[in-house]
């Protein structure tokens, strides 16, 4: 059994994923109230904070028959960060972190699209935080396609992605007595993504 997950059968899994349409390509909206962007991280290396960013904006082209001809950008506002605890939150939209005042903004920009089976996109693109500039890759699942209750054709997509945050000048740490650091380097970024088709 994988980690983190409920025993095959349980009351918790999902019902199975719809598939409206076997070519969804268009042009997508984020539906940002049904799309989750989360991170976790490690702290004091003994458990795990998970937060998400509430304010964001995203567009997608998705080709089909020619998924190199796709595109996504994604534009998160660094102020929304919210793990639950408002002294945390404050830490982390400061200089120390996400330092907003000056970087109101992290942007995502693909530059590159392949298939890579039937349903998992590799998206390749530019990461911008605090002004830093990285590419990185991130698998995306096609989780289904539908038409809802008032006419939207919605896809939905899950990714994950792991970055070290040193690497976007987010270094603040703390040693502890008993070895290690208070927060890891290594975050994971999570998406749970539902998109509107828009033309």
């Amino acid at each position: 059994m994988a980690k983190h997950r409920a025993p095959e059968g349980a009351a918790t899994d999902f019902d199975a994923a719809t598939s409206a349409l076997a070519d969804v390509t268009g042009k997508y909206s984020v539906d940002v109230a049904h799309t989750r962007i989360g991170v976790r991280a490690r702290h004091a290396m003994v458990t795990t904070v998970r937060g998400s960013f509430t304010e964001f904006a995203g567009t997608a082209h998705l080709n089909v028959a020619d998924p190199a001809a796709s595109s996504v950008e994604l534009r998160i506002a660094t102020a929304s960060v919210d793990t639950g605890v408002p002294d945390r939150d404050a830490h982390l939209r400061s200089a120390d972190f996400l330092d907003v005042e000056r970087f109101p903004e992290i942007v995502f920009r693909s530059t590159e699209v392949e298939q890579v089976d039937a349903e998992v996109y590799q998206v390749t693109g530019d990461l911008t935080i605090k002004g830093v500039t990285r590419p990185v890759s991130i698998d995306f699942t096609l989780t289904g396609s539908a038409l809802d209750p008032f006419g939207n054709l919605r896809v939905g997509f899950e990714g994950a992605l792991a970055i070290k945050r040193s690497e976007w000048d987010l270094t603040w740490n703390t040693v502890l007595d008993t070895g290690g650091v208070l927060v890891s380097d290594r975050v994971q970024v999570e998406f749970d993504v539902s998109a509107i088709k828009v033309s």
